[in-house]
């Protein structure tokens, strides 16, 4: 499956520093402010439109939907980063490409491997309600150091990733990134791992634009951050499926 690179991975780029800001970047226009119930709405309707285009481009995949999807969505992602008050619209269009190129990258997968797609959905929404009990009963706290680790190896996956891709540009492979054997396996486990314990940074965003009475539009920016972790979280899962059964 090593030929399945492209954007393949998205590391989160939501964070504590976005929510602050959002207070002096658009004001409150609307005269509400967030909360936690409206940003899961949000969430919920960012979903829907994922799914609709995933099942649109899985039901016709092409290189072209998958790479005009991946560009598409990080731009709109990069977008709100930097001006959280777009959210209500960048959101909506990052959920609405990346669903491109989610089901594109599906169809790849499936094309390849029986029932790949449902087992890596399956594992995604187990691992997201796993996280959810871990949050909300406290077993693991959001402390500020962990937050720091989290961000840290996000940021090391990611260049790491970056460097793959420029590699492979001239001709060149990183080992076990891409292919199966007990390290690429590991590699694999690995960033799940990462990819999961940025669910509780999402979580904790969420409490916090809310305790901080964000601006309203930061439902959609906060539900924008889940939804960039769980398309990363599924892909990695499909990446570690695909390396399983070739190996």
């Amino acid at each position: 499956m090593a030929g399945k690179s492209f954007f393949e991975s998205r590391n989160p780029i939501i964070n504590e520093e976005s929510i602050s800001r959002s207070r002096t970047a658009g004001g409150y226009a609307d005269g509400g402010v967030m909360t936690i119930d409206g940003a899961i709405n949000k969430t919920l309707v960012l979903f829907s439109i994922l799914m609709v285009t995933s099942v649109i481009s899985y039901l016709m995949p092409s290189m072209l939907l998958m790479i005009t999807g991946a560009i598409g969505g990080l731009i709109a992602v990069l977008v709100a980063s930097f001006k959280p008050h777009t959210s209500p619209i960048s959101a909506p269009v990052y959920t609405a490409f990346e669903g491109l190129f989610v089901g594109s990258i599906s169809a790849i997968y499936a094309a390849q491997t029986q029932g790949i797609v449902l087992n890596a959905v399956s594992l995604t929404f187990g691992t997201l309600l796993l996280m959810v009990v871990l949050y909300k009963y406290r077993i693991i706290k959001v402390t500020d150091k962990l937050r720091s680790g989290i961000i840290i190896a996000t940021g090391a996956v990611a260049l790491v990733y970056l460097i793959a891709f420029v590699f492979r540009l001239f001709g060149y492979e990183i080992p076990y990134i891409h292919q199966g054997g007990m390290l690429g396996i590991g590699f694999s486990i690995l960033v799940i791992g990462i990819a999961a314990l940025n669910l509780l940074l999402d979580f904790d965003n969420f409490e916090k634009a809310e305790q901080s009475q964000a601006p309203k539009y930061m439902e959609w920016f906060c539900g924008l951050g889940l939804m960039v972790t769980l398309v990363w979280l599924y892909i990695e899962f499909l990446r570690l499926l695909s390396k399983l059964k070739n190996d």
